[in-house]
């Protein structure tokens, strides 16, 4: 039996009504993600692809198609049922950390595996080992005020990666760095996506960030193309 792509959808459109007016952000997406795949979509600023991202990761849902992460559509599934899938399944960074103020780097990476009741010292325990990958070892009892903007973003990828997804989906991860820690990021995503198998999505106006993916998809005029 052949296995399920990480990702697929089919024919999704999505619009909005503003004023008595039908906007149309998404036209007739299609597209499947495999296992371990990078890539990248780029497009101008107001295309849709935060849009896209979003409903790719089951938090909004379509106006029409059909969203499938391993096989399992999202329209399928209760607002509780999609959360599990979505711990279960896809890890989520964005430009901006997203992290606890009030928790320190471990427990902030902790979190999504004590959302699982996984117990805390368990927990804890992958937490450590995945902040110690990305160099943040030193770090672990820091808030996030406490530390840098590059270290709080490996801490969001540390984050997003402690449950094994299947896939990451990310917003302009490096949008809100300089180069050097731009570039850290990424090798670390790259790198992490390589020893764990985890599929890659990154949304990016960087040109330099979306060469170095596998594939670059262009979303204009609510359409997914390759570049």
């Amino acid at each position: 039996m052949t296995e399920p792509a990480t990702l697929s959808c089919e024919r999704v459109s999505k619009h909005f009504e503003e004023a008595g007016n039908r906007l149309e952000v998404l036209k007739d997406v299609n597209l499947v993600v495999e296992r371990g795949e990078t890539l990248a979509i780029v497009g101008a600023s107001g295309s849709g692809k935060t849009t896209l991202l979003q409903i790719l990761g089951g938090l909004d849902l379509p106006s029409s198609g059909t969203v499938r992460i391993q096989g399992q559509s999202f329209a399928d599934l209760s607002d509780g049922a999609r959360g599990t899938l979505r711990n279960q399944a896809l890890g989520f960074v964005y430009q901006f950390h997203h992290l606890l103020p009030e928790f320190s780097a471990l427990e902030n990476v902790a979190m999504p595996l004590l959302v699982r009741r996984r117990p805390v010292a368990e927990a804890e325990r992958e937490a450590r080992a995945l902040l110690e990958r990305v160099g943040l070892g030193a770090r672990l009892t820091h808030r996030p005020a406490q530390l840098s903007g590059g270290e709080r973003q490996r801490a969001a990828v540390a984050r997003a990666l402690v449950t094994r997804p299947q896939l990451v989906l990310a917003d302009e991860p490096t949008g809100n760095l300089d180069g050097a820690n731009a570039r850290g990021v990424l090798e670390l995503m790259l790198e992490l996506n390589r020893e764990l198998g985890t599929s890659l999505m990154i949304v990016t106006h960087a040109p330099e960030l979306a060469a170095r993916m596998q594939r670059v998809l262009v979303l204009e005029d609510g359409r997914l193309s390759r570049s």
